[in-house]
């Protein structure tokens, strides 16, 4: 699974379409291998993340839980946390 992918769903505020479609975006990459396609792989690779984004839009929308969202900025120092802890020297 690509690292730079962030789970997305239950958060508040909830994800913005910008961050599906980075999500995306990193999704197609890895598939591909391409961190920027050739111009003839362009209009393809450019149709997979809009129809990545539109489906993992739609599911994230469908989605239901009865967790309390999770606060994006407790996450964020918590994984800040394990980083430092990973990479200390």
């Amino acid at each position: 699974m690509c690292r730079n992918i962030k789970p997305l769903f239950n958060f508040e505020p909830p994800a913005t379409e910008l961050e599906i479609h980075e999500a995306s975006l990193q999704f197609v990459r890895k598939v591909t291998g391409f961190r920027k396609p050739s111009k003839a792989n362009e209009a393809a690779f450019e149709a997979a993340v809009d129809a990545i984004a539109a489906a993992a839009g739609q599911l994230l929308n469908s989605l239901e839980t009865n967790a309390p969202p999770r606060d994006r900025l407790v996450e964020a120092a918590r994984a800040h946390a394990r980083a430092e802890r990973r990479f200390a020297a």
